[in-house]
């Protein structure tokens, strides 16, 4: 479900049921023979097609992430890992106000994960939310795939060489590239970074038959999927709020025996708020 095909009494009314929301995340930057969009075309795909069959929301991905090294390859925006973690936490930060839990964060650039820790201090100052960052293209059984086809395979490879994100008249070189570990170019100068890396491949072939890409696709989307069904970490399951908390908790246990024996006064409805547990039996 594309947020941005439905209008927000609709979501409104998903809201009745569910708080599950899927935020991928990308960058707009270069991927050498590759469009410029692949990480925004990819994280957004994959969450979508992960996403649908559960009916969960997908947002738009957001297309400018953290990617200083890659400066000096133009069409490479990049913002400050304070400015990016930022971001994440206002957009989040809304949304929970909006009504919604539980968010999956579907990354797509690995620069992306300096804004992690903000996002994640976030939730843990709050009992009803959860958040989980997934990185789709490193998952368990996606990178065992891309590893047993070719181990070298990298930024700008074959493993993001899709048909959706190639370009029309634009032929990839033959063969393969070495590999060239990113972690120590990150805090390169980006004029460094592309005279290291010239047409900015990291390594692995260029291309490799749509069997082999695709297969990496089926595993990417199977993960991503068994992330959203949760988009938190924890399956709803018996005994479960809707916001994803289990009754029976030390807390909710010392309240209910508190409140055992006397009627609540019913609460007015109004802005979001946290939600008290029915006490169990």
């Amino acid at each position: 479900m594309r947020v941005i095909d439905r209008n927000w009494m609709q979501l409104e009314a998903y809201l009745e049921a569910d708080d599950r929301i899927v935020l991928p995340l990308g960058s707009v930057e270069q991927h050498a023979y590759l469009s410029l969009g692949v990480d925004m075309i990819l994280s957004q795909r994959v969450a979508e097609e992960a996403a649908e069959p559960l009916g969960v929301p997908v947002l738009p991905s957001l297309p400018y992430g953290i990617t200083p090294y890659f400066g000096a390859y133009p069409g490479s925006p990049t913002v400050s890992v304070e400015v990016y973690g930022a971001l994440l936490r206002d957009v989040i930060a809304s949304l929970h106000g909006q009504g919604f839990k539980r968010f999956l964060l579907v990354n797509g650039h690995g620069g992306n994960a300096g804004g992690r820790p903000a996002i994640e201090s976030w939730a843990a100052e709050r009992d009803d939310a959860q958040v989980l960052w997934h990185d789709w293209w490193s998952a368990p059984r996606t990178r065992a795939i891309v590893d047993s086809i070719d181990p070298d395979g990298s930024h700008a490879s074959w493993m993001e060489n899709f048909p959706w994100t190639r370009l029309e008249g634009v032929r990839q070189p033959p063969g393969s590239k070495p590999k060239q570990d990113i972690a120590p170019l990150r805090t390169e100068p980006a004029s460094k970074v592309r005279e290291l890396l010239g047409d900015g491949s990291l390594g692995g072939y260029y291309e490799r038959p749509d069997d082999d890409v695709l297969r990496v696709w089926a595993a990417g989307v199977e993960e991503t999927q068994s992330s959203s069904r949760t988009a938190g970490g924890r399956d709803r399951g018996p005994g479960r709020s809707r916001h994803g908390r289990r009754a029976g908790n030390r807390r909710g246990d010392r309240r209910c025996a508190e409140d055992r024996g006397r009627r609540r006064p019913r609460r007015r409805s109004g802005a979001v708020r946290r939600q008290r547990l029915p006490c169990g039996g």
